[in-house]
């Protein structure tokens, strides 16, 4: 087994390389993003080895459910898909640890009694995740001989109504406020403030893909300021930036590299904390401080849900907005990175309006001729 040292002198375990690995085979990989590699195998080393129910930790055993686990979580597209797997199985593993379950040998019929507990306070798409996260897990192991079955297979999970979102969205007048405040915003952040949350509301996406934004994720493309995102499953898509959130970000780029030195110079990630007492900045934002700025401003511009707006909150107003401007269902589809239209309908809010119903068209359209007197 491989150790690294913490800065604290304390030892941790990560997994080992052995002769066959990606490891091995990947040469390519080199200086920084080995480097970088290294520390998320030693932080998914760590986050393994206290993972409940799973007895004692053998990240030694290179078929061991501990360094198998570690590899799955690794495997996975994304850091958020990562962290999102590790936080529902986590639950599972906890939930078979007050019940003194051995999770390589538990039944279908246990699966079903989580998912009971889980219905009766999530909801069902929330349900519907866990255990698909729980389901990879296993199928995993499965696959490498670690466990005989997978529990989860044949549990039915419940389906979720793709056609409605209960996310709360801002409306146009509260979109229109909420930049506003934004863009007076009297604390020194203004710029940063302004240019972040002007591009969550108008690009619509996620809050992990635009905390993993880099600077060298900004580009020009037939005349636009471009921000390339990494959306789910690793798929790159540029976005083009209008003009007046491009001036924004520009000048907050610009303040942060400081008087007389272009931007153009800057390295590392797009929005970064500023220092702060014993913090010296820097650092890239992560989704609770952008939930954090989100609130405030909201109540600064008067919005009656402020406390529960989340940055997904922004999202789905982009795509409301967009449907409710006229946009056509396809644009607001590819611009949201949905694989399925479906999706992206359960954010037209006014798609059953009566007065969007064909029938008027359709009466018009066939020009039924009058029946004689």
């Amino acid at each position: 087994m491989v150790s690294t040292q913490t800065a604290d002198g304390a030892e941790a375990a990560t997994m080992p390389t052995t002769a066959g690995t990606a490891t091995a085979a990947a040469p390519a990989v080199t200086g920084g993003a080995l480097e970088a590699l290294e520390r998320r195998r030693a932080d998914l080393a760590r986050d393994v080895t206290a993972l409940p129910a799973l007895g004692p930790v053998q990240l030694a055993d290179p078929y061991g459910v501990h360094r198998l686990t570690a590899i799955w979580l690794e495997s996975r597209p994304s850091p958020a898909t990562t962290t999102a797997y590790r936080t529902d199985l986590t639950h599972w593993l906890t939930w078979c640890a007050d019940r003194a379950l051995d999770p390589l040998a538990v039944r279908r019929a246990d699966v079903d009694l989580y998912k009971t507990d889980l219905a009766a306070r999530a909801a069902a798409s929330t349900v519907a995740r866990k255990l698909s996260a729980i389901s990879s897990w296993y199928r995993y192991l499965t696959s490498n001989e670690a466990c005989d079955r997978n529990p989860v297979a044949a549990v039915d999970r419940p389906r979720p109504d793709r056609d409605t979102s209960a996310t709360i969205a801002l409306s146009r007048d509260e979109a229109g406020r909420f930049l506003a405040a934004a863009a007076a915003d009297p604390r020194p952040v203004r710029l940063r403030t302004a240019a972040l949350l002007a591009i969550m509301l108008t690009e619509g996406v996620r809050v992990s893909e635009i905390c993993n934004a880099d600077i060298t994720d900004l580009g020009h493309n037939r005349g636009w300021r471009t921000l390339t995102v990494t959306r789910k499953g690793g798929k790159r898509q540029p976005l083009p930036l209008a003009p007046p959130v491009a001036d924004a970000l520009d000048r907050y780029l610009t303040d942060r590299a400081g008087s007389g030195q272009p931007h153009e110079h800057l390295r590392g990630p797009l929005f970064v904390t500023t220092a702060s007492g014993p913090h010296l900045g820097g650092r890239r934002l992560d989704r609770w401080a952008i939930t954090k700025l989100i609130r405030r401003i909201a109540r600064t511009a008067a919005i009656p849900s402020a406390d529960r707006l989340t940055p997904h909150s922004l999202r789905h107003s982009f795509a409301t907005l967009s449907l409710d401007a006229g946009a056509a269902l396809r644009d607001v589809q590819d611009a949201m990175g949905h694989a399925d239209p479906r999706t992206t309908r359960g954010y037209d809010r006014a798609r059953y309006a009566l007065d969007r119903h064909p029938a008027t068209r359709l009466i018009s359209f066939v020009a039924v001729p009058n029946s004689a007197s």
